[in-house]
């Protein structure tokens, strides 16, 4: 099923190389926001140069970012951001195929509960451990050997490849966004985000809310002179419970394989400034799924129905209600359109070079760039090597083998969709 050109591109695939490119972006730190983040979009921008590609790095404009519409959302601090895309220039009257992922990676959290520096690449076998290493290291590594298997062969190609580094993707997309803002575009785009091999052809949404409970200061030793704010927010976290089973009855067909795939969850909650006093403010922030095809404004309602209702049963917050704003990141919902021929040229490719099991379609229940590039009219979807289940953990781990398939696949995939000559 292989052609002469696909067979040539494949011998040209480095297995080591992958092993020892992936080894070198772990151990760039770049945590979303940071100096590091930058570094390593300067180190990709050499590598593309060098595969002969014509680079548009940028720095982006934040502040006129930010005053868009439709502007993402961020949740970390920055002062600058990268913007890095490579294309392909020998193409003619094709189509143009986008291979994207985000360089920045999350803080590795307790530095105890990791195996050493979670910067320092451990290797076991085939096993490399790190921070980065599956979400999404792995990927950017199988987007740079793919093509620089197709430059090393000297195929000829009818369209183009265009590649997105992007950074920011962590706490909103602002990269994405911010790439698509300037102008690149393409037909068809696939992520890398770690799948375990599988088709991510849908992504839930997320919206990031902030819940202000009000309450009445008093001295803790005359409590029943003050309201406390953590006892108004008990009869609300019950309602936020309710509203999370409620939307997440009869799921959408791809979602339905998770058990909770539009989850609510509370993840801080801060109150009290004083020991020995009633805290008279509860803060709880957290994130809101967003059902497929749902309108964020919708999510948002349905959330802040939810509060009002429970306030207006309560008989502190009744007159005293509590208030909801959602800072921070903003996802939508997306997804590949239906019988988009994108996923089946994929299982294909997978399939005529030798990999092991035929890749299923599913959607996720997180928010990822997948919804950008679908609202910029781009069919998109996500397949990449590493298990997002221990993605954003001390157990984050990839395998070489995996991210070799990937390539592979990724190399055969962009053949067949923008012609050679």
């Amino acid at each position: 099923m292989l052609s002469d050109v696909e067979r040539a591109v494949l011998a040209e695939i480095d297995d080591a190389g992958i092993g020892r490119t992936l080894l070198e972006l772990i151990s760039v730190p770049s945590v979303t926001g940071s100096a590091a983040e930058s570094e390593l979009q300067h180190l990709l921008a050499g590598r593309l140069e060098r595969l002969g590609l014509d680079v548009d790095l940028w720095s982006m404009d934040l502040d006129a970012l930010r005053a868009d519409p439709g502007f993402p959302g961020t949740e970390a601090e920055r002062d600058e951001a990268w913007g890095l895309v490579g294309v392909t220039e020998d193409g003619g009257d094709g189509p143009t195929f986008v291979m994207q992922g985000h360089v920045d990676v999350v803080p590795p959290g307790d530095l105890d509960a990791w195996d050493g520096d979670p910067f320092v690449p451990r290797v076991v076998g085939d096993v490399v451990h790190g921070r980065g290493a599956c979400d999404m290291k792995a990927g950017l590594v199988a987007h740079l050997a793919a093509l620089a298997a197709i430059r090393a062969a000297g195929a000829r190609l009818r369209g183009r490849v265009g590649v997105h580094f992007v950074v920011g993707e962590e706490d909103g997309g602002l990269g994405a966004f911010g790439t698509l803002r300037r102008g690149h575009r393409g037909d068809v785009c696939v992520i890398t985000e770690p799948t375990g091999g599988a088709l991510v052809t849908a992504n839930a949404g997320a919206l990031t809310f902030r819940l202000a409970v009000p309450g009445k200061a008093a001295h803790g030793s005359a409590r029943d002179q003050g309201v406390s704010a953590i006892d108004g927010y008990v009869p609300l976290h019950g309602a936020l419970a309710r509203l999370e089973a409620e939307r997440n009855r009869d799921p959408h067909p791809l979602m339905a394989e998770h058990p909770i795939p539009y989850a609510l969850s509370v993840g801080t909650v801060r109150a009290g400034d004083w020991a020995s006093s009633v805290p008279d403010l509860l803060v709880a922030e957290g994130r809101l799924g967003v059902r497929l095809g749902e309108d964020p404004a919708q999510a948002r309602a349905a959330f802040e129905r939810c509060v009002a209702e429970a306030c207006a049963a309560d008989p502190w917050l009744r007159d005293h209600p509590a208030t909801v704003t959602w800072p921070g990141g903003q996802f939508a919902s997306g997804r590949l359109p239906e019988g988009h021929p994108l996923a089946e040229l994929i299982r294909g490719a997978h399939a005529d070079t030798g990999g092991a099991a035929d890749p299923r379609e599913c959607g996720a229940p997180y928010g990822s760039d997948l919804r950008l590039y679908a609202g910029a009219g781009i069919a998109t979807l996500q397949y990449g090597p590493g298990d997002i289940r221990v993605a954003h953990s001390e157990r984050e781990r990839v395998s070489v083998a995996e991210v070799v398939e990937v390539a592979r696949t990724l190399a055969v995939t962009v053949l067949r969709t923008v012609g050679t000559k």
